[in-house]
């Protein structure tokens, strides 16, 4: 089933795993992600919450997209436009690679156990190798 942004909208409770492959590092994310409605069809995504590393380091982080929803898929905007990624909001789904200089960033949603749902980004390259996983579960 296809989601719409009405499905979105409001406060989840966001859980996030890091495993950095390059350095060996570690880290949890414990926050929230809210949708905020801009029109029928886009949603303004904030999401805040703590990073723990593994040495206890925690550190505060901040994040904002722009969601687009066609008939067909959403499009992933940063908060200045330019664009992120595109996938559809149904089952499991392979979002559209980013590339960032150097390094290749591949997204993986899955949908099927909604209304929780995950996000895993896969990041390689010179600079970047790790495997971050999150969870949103509605609020």
């Amino acid at each position: 089933m296809m989601r719409a942004p009405r499905d979105f909208v409001g406060q989840w409770a966001l859980q996030r795993t890091i495993q950095d492959r390059l350095h060996g590092h570690h880290g949890t994310l414990e926050g929230s992600a809210e949708f905020t409605p801009k029109d029928a069809t886009h949603l303004t995504y904030d999401e805040t919450g703590i990073l723990t590393l593994e040495n206890g380091t925690q550190l505060e982080a901040t994040r904002q997209y722009q969601w687009t929803f066609t008939p067909e898929m959403v499009t992933v905007n940063f908060w200045d436009g330019r664009l992120f990624h595109q996938f559809v909001p149904a089952n499991h789904a392979a979002g559209t690679d980013h590339p960032c200089g150097d390094d290749f960033y591949t997204v993986r949603y899955d949908f099927t156990a909604w209304p929780q749902w995950t996000a895993v980004w896969t990041v390689t390259g010179p600079r970047k190798d790790y495997v971050s996983t999150s969870t949103y579960r509605p609020r």
